[in-house]
C-alpha cells in the first residue's frame, strides 16, 4: 500500500475498491458531465488518456456555437453588435478567465491566431538581434513546430541556426533537464543570447520547468524571455506576471478543451503590453478601437495599449465559441483544486503502474509531483508499437512518440481514479 501524499489519509492499493474511494471522495467529480466522451464500436465509453493532444468536447460548445450560427443567420453583419455575444468585441469576453488561468492582469492576455503563429508575432517583438546579441536559447526535446519557428526566425535576421540556436539537453543517460543545467547555459552564453524561449511542461516527458527561476536568471542576463505553454495553460498553475516573463503563448485544444485546431492564446507582460511603440507587425484588430472603422481616414496604426495591440484580424467567432464553453468549465473550479486532484491521479497511476508493471516500463515523467502536470509518459521496453496497438484495441486512448514512449493524461477535469485503474489493467496485461 502506499498513502496518498496529498490527502494524507487515503492509501493506495492495487484493488479497485481503492480507486472507487477515491472516485467518491472528489470534489471536482460533477465536472466529468460537462463533457462528451467518445464510443467505441460496441458502444462502451473509451478510456480516454489524450487531453494532452486534444481535450474532451463540452456539452455546452454545441449550444454556444448554435447560438452564434443562429445569430449570423438572423442578423448577418448587424450581429457584429446585436448578438448575444456581439462580435465586434467578442474576444474581450475571454479577458479574466483566461487572465486566471495563466496567472496574470486581464489587459495582458488576448485570444488570437494560432500557438505558433503567435510565437512569430511575439519574436517580431521580442528577438530583436544585433551583431553580438542574436541567439535564442530553447529546452530540448522542444516541440517541432517551436523548432521550425525558431529557425525559420534566425534566418529571417540573417543567422546561421548552426550557431545562434542552443539547446538545453538532458545529461547523458537522462530523459529530464535539470534547472541548474538551463541557467548555466544561460550564464554562460548570456551576452549573445537574445531570446531564452522554453516550453512550460515538455511535451515529450511532462517536465514542468522552474519557470520563474529560468526567468529570473535570463532577465539577469539581459535576454527577453518567452514561454511556450501549449502543455501547460489549463494543466499547471501559472503566475505569468509575478514570475516577470516578457510574453508566452498556448494553444486553447489540448487541457483547455477549446476544440481541435482552435484559437489560441497569447500574455504580454504589461511593461511592453502598454507600450504603444514596440515593434511589432499590425494588423487592424490591433488598432485603436475608436479609429478601427474611420479607415482610410486615420490610416496611421496606433496600438491598443495592451495584449490587444498585438491582433491582426477580426475574431473567428464560431471557433472561439467553443472556447467558451470550456473556459466556463474552468471557471466553476480553481487551478489550485485541479492541481490538487491531477497530482493524486499522476501519483496513482504512478503506482499501479510501479507495482503491476513486473519491470516493463519505465516513467521518464519527474517522481516529483511538483515538477510534473496531467500526464506521465511511460517508456515501454518490450515492442513499444504492439503494446500501444493493444491500448488501442482495448479502447484505452493516449498516444505514442517515437521511438517508444507512451504519453497518457489522466485529466482532472473529466478523468477518474477507476479510469486510471481499468487503463493500468490493460496496460499490464498487453503487449509482449
Amino acid at each position: 500500500m502506499h498513502v496518498d501524499r496529498d490527502s494524507g489519509s487515503c492509501e493506495y492499493s492495487v484493488d479497485r475498491s481503492c480507486a472507487l474511494r477515491l472516485d467518491e471522495a472528489d470534489g471536482l467529480a460533477f465536472l466529468r458531465e460537462r463533457f462528451c466522451f467518445p464510443k467505441a464500436a460496441d458502444g462502451s465509453q473509451v478510456i480516454y488518456f489524450a487531453g494532452n493532444s486534444l481535450g474532451l468536447q463540452p456539452k455546452a460548445a454545441q449550444r454556444i456555437v448554435t447560438e452564434e450560427l443562429e445569430d449570423w443567420a438572423n442578423l448577418a453583419v448587424d450581429a457584429h453588435f446585436s448578438a448575444r455575444r456581439p462580435w465586434y468585441n467578442y474576444h474581450e469576453q475571454f479577458r479574466a478567465s483566461a487572465a486566471r488561468l495563466v496567472g496574470a492582469s486581464p489587459h495582458e492576455v488576448v485570444l488570437m491566431n494560432s500557438l505558433t503563429t503567435n510565437l512569430h508575432l511575439m519574436m517580431v517583438s521580442f528577438y530583436r538581434p544585433t551583431t553580438s546579441r542574436y541567439k535564442i536559447l530553447t529546452d530540448w526535446p522542444s516541440f517541432p513546430s517551436d523548432i521550425y519557428a525558431v529557425e525559420s526566425q534566425i534566418r529571417h535576421h540573417g543567422f546561421d541556426p548552426n550557431d545562434a540556436f542552443i539547446k538545453v539537453k538532458p545529461r547523458e543517460g537522462d530523459h529530464l533537464l535539470e534547472t541548474a543545467d538551463i541557467e548555466t547555459l544561460i550564464e554562460e552564453h548570456g551576452s549573445q543570447i537574445a531570446l531564452v524561449l522554453i516550453a512550460g511542461v515538455n511535451y515529450y516527458t511532462g517536465q514542468f520547468y522552474d519557470i520563474e527561476s529560468i526567468a529570473n536568471c535570463a532577465r539577469k542576463n539581459g535576454c527577453a524571455v518567452g514561454v511556450d505553454l501549449a502543455h501547460a495553460a489549463g494543466n499547471v498553475p501559472l503566475h505569468l506576471h509575478d514570475w516577470n516573463v516578457d510574453f508566452a503563448a498556448w494553444c486553447n485544444y489540448k487541457y483547455l478543451n477549446g476544440g481541435p485546431g482552435t484559437v489560441g492564446g497569447c500574455f504580454v507582460h504589461e511593461r511592453h503590453a502598454r507600450d504603444v511603440n514596440l515593434p511589432r507587425f499590425a494588423g487592424w484588430w490591433g488598432n485603436d478601437p475608436q479609429q478601427r472603422f474611420k479607415m482610410h481616414m486615420v490610416p496611421e496604426f496606433s496600438a491598443v495599449p495592451s495584449a490587444d495591440g498585438w491582433q491582426l484580424s477580426n475574431p473567428p467567432i464560431l471557433a472561439m465559441a467553443a472556447i467558451r464553453a470550456a473556459y466556463d468549465v474552468f471557471d466553476e473550479t480553481s487551478m489550485q483544486a485541479l492541481r490538487t486532484k491531477s497530482k493524486r491521479l499522476t501519483g496513482y497511476l504512478e503506482y499501479l503502474i510501479d507495482t503491476q508493471g513486473d519491470g516493463r516500463f519505465e516513467i521518464i515523467t519527474p517522481r516529483d509531483p511538483e515538477q510534473r502536470g496531467s500526464q506521465l509518459s511511460i517508456l515501454a521496453k518490450d515492442d513499444p508499437r504492439a503494446l500501444f496497438q493493444s491500448l488501442q484495441d482495448a479502447h484505452a486512448v493516449g498516444d505514442f512518440r517515437e521511438p517508444n514512449v507512451i504519453r497518457v493524461a489522466p485529466v482532472p477535469s473529466y478523468n477518474t481514479f477507476d479510469d486510471v485503474w481499468r487503463f493500468v489493467q490493460i496496460l499490464t496485461r498487453s503487449g509482449g
